[in-house]
């Protein structure tokens, strides 16, 4: 067992930001956009070359009517020009094209998510705020405006009809987070419209509890971030109380989210509980942990019924959780052999089994390794192990149409642990081409099959490019003034 010794972006607990303990897990950011950029380094000629060509390879694959992607390489290609230490040129030419890429795209929910991810790259980059409020344009309002055109159960996949609200909930975590991180949060609550009430308000139309404890949890900690708690806590209504509440109908209401592959019960019972002790962590009102059962045993209890090879996934949510209550000594004072028995599972799992859960499982044991400064726990051989073991998804074509699941997530923490070269660099498993190269050259006509799924691997690009806006780069004013009560 060999390990090679790389820069990593953190040592420890100690030292994630405020964002990293708010916006954790690589499912957030993949799937839903958000937290992107996260652990920033120093621009890297090198990478930025291989992140345009894959875009590059992105753009000739899908068609012309792909207007996400090819926004996202837009975006792309900005970030990374105003990340350039050698830029010369003004890029405020370069805006207006570039919000016409973002609403460019058809569908509500994923105009709404360009336009997020244009002024949550604007503000990470410290760039001024008049470039997208001016006179000629104020994009903020406009994609505040989106969030009222996404209808519920517009998701076409096993889950649809138990979803309801559940994406313009997303959505809203999303652009309301982008908008307090330009300095704007004043504008979500006005004399005309309170659009903090409005997104809580959303909760009781997601049916279920899997569904509303996952994208609950977000928003409650995003509303708590921006300084908007008194509409969660102190109104008519306890919004955190009544998650929590319907959190404990799960068996009553067996509204249970269907998986590509068979999953315990305690699995879509654990996961948005560990999300929502996060998000009782932001608000630092610990009462919650006991409203109106005693989370934490509850926690213990649901992860003992789920076996190693998928408790996995939840491993990073429950350690930060914990970690942000200031409860980690208590509920696991054996961190050690904790995290031993996670790391085993690289032994177990074969990562080209299938998309899910099998091709997230290495992803997510390398990054609760790197954020523990644990990454003596994970073998170069997993690295490699889990890069060449894309061809697998090949076997059904439920996984080939869904591998930019994993592939997403790989290419995420190999940039993470400065081991990109793994999925850039030509391997002999792919006839000499890149394990990314190959990947996209793999896809469907026009990635037609691959559908939204490819847009986990657009995401993972752009917070690629984000994290280069230089190593000693600050997190966002909204960030950086909080603090975590509990801990």
């Amino acid at each position: 067992m060999t390990s090679v010794a790389r820069a990593l972006p953190v040592s420890g607990l100690s030292d994630l930001s405020n964002e990293s303990r708010m916006i954790s897990a690589p499912w957030s950011r993949m799937i839903r956009g958000i937290g992107l950029g996260q652990y920033p380094i120093e621009f890297a000629p090198a990478v930025a070359g291989h992140i345009r060509r894959t875009f590059d390879q992105l753009a000739a694959k899908v068609s012309p009517s792909n207007a996400y992607t090819l926004f996202c390489r837009d975006l792309t290609d900005f970030v990374l020009t105003v990340a350039d230490p050698a830029r010369q040129d003004d890029v405020a030419p370069a805006v207006g094209p570039l919000l016409q890429a973002a609403r460019a795209e058809r569908n509500p929910y994923y105009r709404a998510m360009a336009g997020s991810l244009v002024m949550d790259s604007f503000a990470k980059l410290g760039l001024d705020v008049s470039l997208l409020v001016n006179d000629e344009r104020d994009f903020p309002a406009e994609v505040l405006g989106m969030l009222d055109e996404i209808a519920p159960d517009q998701i076409a996949d096993e889950n649809q009809g138990r979803h309801g609200d559940y994406e313009r909930l997303s959505a809203s975590s999303t652009v309301f987070l982008a908008i307090g991180q330009l300095g704007l949060k004043d504008r979500l609550v006005t004399p005309d419209r309170n659009h903090v009430i409005e997104g809580l308000n959303l909760l009781e139309n997601i049916p279920a509890p899997y569904f509303r404890g996952r994208a609950g949890a977000m928003f409650l900690s995003v509303v708590t971030l921006l300084g908007f708690d008194e509409y969660i806590f102190d109104g008519e209504r306890d919004y955190m109380k009544e998650v929590l509440h319907y959190m404990t109908r799960a068996d009553e209401l067996k509204i249970y989210p269907s998986f590509p592959q068979e999953l315990p019960v305690a699995w879509a019972k654990v996961y948005p509980l560990l999300t929502m002790l996060n998000a009782i962590a932001m608000s630092g009102r610990t009462e919650y942990l006991n409203d109106p059962i005693d989370w934490l045993a509850e926690a213990k209890v649901l992860l003992e019924q789920v076996p190693w090879d998928d408790r996995v996934h939840m491993s990073q949510y429950y350690i930060v959780a914990l970690h942000n209550l200031g409860r980690l000594q208590e509920e696991l004072p054996d961190l050690d052999g904790y995290l031993a028995q996670v790391a085993a599972v690289l032994d177990l799992v074969d990562p080209g089994g299938n998309f899910f859960p099998n091709g997230i499982a290495y992803p997510y044991i390398i990054e609760v390794a790197m954020i523990t400064g644990r990454m003596h726990l994970i073998p170069d051989e997993a690295l490699t192990r889990m890069v060449d073991a894309f061809p697998g998804y090949d076997r059904t074509e439920a996984d080939h149409a869904n591998s930019a699941f994993p592939v997403s997530y790989v290419l995420n923490v190999l940039g993470e642990i400065d081991a990109a070269d793994l999925i850039f660099e030509p391997r002999a498993q792919y006839g000499g081409s890149s394990a990314l190269a190959w990947v996209v050259d793999h896809m469907s006509e026009g990635a037609k099959e691959e559908g939204t799924r490819l847009y986990m691997i657009n995401h993972a690009l752009v917070s690629y490019a984000l994290r280069m806006r230089g190593a000693g780069a600050p997190e966002t004013e909204l960030f950086r003034n909080f603090r975590f009560a509990a801990a």
